[in-house]
């Protein structure tokens, strides 16, 4: 039976800004009343310092703009940057996008038909008969998902498999009129625009596997009482995120248990595990994954340092953080992923290094 691993991964990001350039060049215009001095102290201790954009605040204001606009220029956007993550992927695997066997793509922040695994796998020149699926409102977590598809297709068919998530959160900011709360607030000061793809092929039990990481497993809990603490709705002014301060208080409760469980079925614990790429969903949201995991703090300076320079760009962050350790001048050799999101669901991957 092969091995699905991970072969080959490929980024690419629209331009950036600095936090406090957006905050002083828009976001401060853009609050008023008492709610602009709590803007500003959540967009101090966010934890970001630099998002990109793909539709940038500073030079565009799209917040008044309708939903059927933001959608016809998701399409514009999202095309070129899912182009560009996709070739970085292919050429880093050695392979051509005729050798695709499925394409799946991950993104909740724009539609439409044809989508962009149409589009791209047009543009790519990927066989007529490339499979696809396309991923849609599983919002932060959607790449574990994504890759556990892609895995199981590479398992069963013995062919490579093609994922990207794709994500343009810039074309969702809310009109100044719209009701201010803390929930949107922090998810105008977190989030950002990126497209990321991986290529996972078909590897041997052993010698003689491509070097990449092996996926073992894709593992998930969702706890259905709390389905109102994270949520993303279609309004006629774009897409509006709502975002409990509950999250992390689930999160300590079913992140152990998740991690625990997970590494037992492989014989392994913890301590073990020398890479950690946790979804930075903000700040708080990693220093519960640091203390219920007892982690040292080192243990996720990847997650930080990706906040901190990406900011929150949804289903592609986890991936991100995934690049950045694999071009660690020592990468890991054990790699626990884990990305948070509606539901409320915690979702959970275990990698091992080949070659």
């Amino acid at each position: 039976m092969a091995v699905p691993v991970i072969a080959g991964l490929g980024t690419a990001q629209p331009p950036g800004a600095a936090q406090d350039e957006l905050w002083e060049g828009f976001f401060s215009r853009h609050f008023s009343g008492t709610t602009r001095a709590l803007a500003e102290r959540i967009f101090a201790n966010s934890g970001v310092t630099r998002r990109q954009a793909a539709v940038n605040p500073l030079l565009e204001d799209v917040s008044e703009w309708p939903t059927e606009r933001r959608m016809r220029r998701y399409q514009v956007e999202a095309l070129p940057l899912g182009k560009e993550a996709v070739g970085r992927a292919l050429t880093s695997a050695g392979l051509a996008a005729g050798d695709v066997g499925l394409f799946v793509v991950c993104s909740c922040t724009g539609y439409a038909t044809p989508g962009l695994d149409i589009l791209l796998a047009r543009d790519l020149g990927m066989a007529p008969d490339t499979q696809r699926m396309f991923v849609g409102h599983m919002g932060c977590y959607a790449a574990l998902p994504g890759l556990g598809a892609a895995a199981d297709f590479v398992t069963a068919r013995g062919r490579p498999a093609l994922l990207l998530c794709a994500e343009l959160t810039s074309l969702h900011i809310q009109p100044a009129s719209a009701r201010m709360d803390t929930q949107q607030i922090v998810s105008h000061a977190l989030f950002s625009d990126a497209a990321v793809a991986a290529v996972v092929v078909p590897g041997a039990a052993g010698p003689g596997s491509p070097n990449g990481y092996a996926l073992r497993e894709v593992t998930s809990i969702t706890d259905t009482s709390t389905a109102d603490h994270m949520t993303w709705d279609v309004t006629d002014t774009g897409f509006r995120m709502g975002l409990s301060p509950k999250v992390p208080q689930v999160l300590s409760t079913h992140v152990r248990g998740l991690v625990d469980d997970l590494l037992a079925r492989h014989g392994t614990g913890i301590a073990e595990v020398d890479g950690w790429a946790v979804h930075p969903g903000g700040p708080r949201i990693l220093n519960v994954v640091e203390r219920e995991l007892a982690l040292p703090p080192e243990a996720l300076a990847a997650s930080r340092a990706t906040l901190d320079e990406h900011g929150n760009c949804s289903s592609p962050t986890v991936l991100l953080i995934l690049d950045r350790l694999v071009r660690a001048a020592v990468p890991p050799r054990r790699i626990v992923m884990l990305a948070f999101g509606p539901g409320l669901t915690l979702y959970a991957a275990l990698l091992d290094r080949r070659g």
